[in-house]
């Protein structure tokens, strides 16, 4: 099934002009190699882009910006859809963009236990604009309230969630701000995993999530 949530306009005219942090970015990217719609969308930027470059300049593309436009479809549309098609054929094989943080498959997965039945596998160094963690919560679970500091992009890759916006499903991607607060249940049946990026700490109301979010400092 084809994912029904989809990135932000203005998430991807950052991902199209390079202004996205890496680890908001490593997750955009594991959504496009997805989702057929925002990889149409992300076409579009491209062009637009560079038809505000050729309005600035005053003058047509260069040769050479041409060819790294061209590059930079062929990264951003063909990549992933043989990406997507290779994860079709080996389900086990996590999305190509999330592979340098976390590793290869699904099955060879270290993951660290948080609460009861939540564990957590952090990425590495996503440097200082964010970090990128990945979540496996048990079926039927109810996660803590919260917030978010500031920028939050969550995709949901295996499982399903449902919260204050709705039902999110494997591919569906939740493009978050300051503003929401919310508290997803997972779907009964298999775990949810998801990835998530983030550039300021999360927002819990319970004093019992604080402490353990001092502690794993997310």
């Amino acid at each position: 099934m084809a994912p029904s949530r989809h990135l932000d306009a203005a998430t991807l005219i950052g991902y199209s002009s390079g202004a996205l942090p890496v680890a908001f970015a490593a997750v955009a990217a594991s959504h496009l190699e997805l989702c057929a719609h925002c990889r149409a969308e992300l076409r579009a930027a491209d062009a637009i882009g560079a038809r505000l470059i050729e309005q600035q300049d005053g003058a047509p593309l260069s040769a050479t910006a041409r060819d790294a436009l061209q590059a930079r479809l062929v990264e951003d549309i063909v990549v992933p859809r043989r990406a997507a098609a290779s994860a079709v054929a080996d389900p086990d094989l996590l999305p190509a963009p999330l592979r340098p943080w976390f590793g290869e498959r699904y099955s060879t997965l270290r993951w660290r236990a948080i609460a009861p039945g939540i564990h957590m596998l952090r990425g590495g160094d996503a440097g200082p604009d964010g970090q990128l963690l990945m979540l496996r919560t048990a079926s039927g679970k109810r996660m803590p309230m919260h917030g978010h500091g500031n920028n939050e992009l969550t995709l949901v890759l295996r499982g399903a969630y449902d919260d204050v916006l709705g039902h999110f499903g494997p591919g569906d991607v939740a493009d978050l701000d300051a503003e929401i607060e919310h508290q997803p249940v997972t779907s009964i049946g298999a775990a949810c995993i998801s990835v998530a990026a983030s550039d300021a700490p999360m927002r819990f109301n319970g004093w019992i999530a604080r402490a353990i979010q001092a502690v794993l400092r997310i």
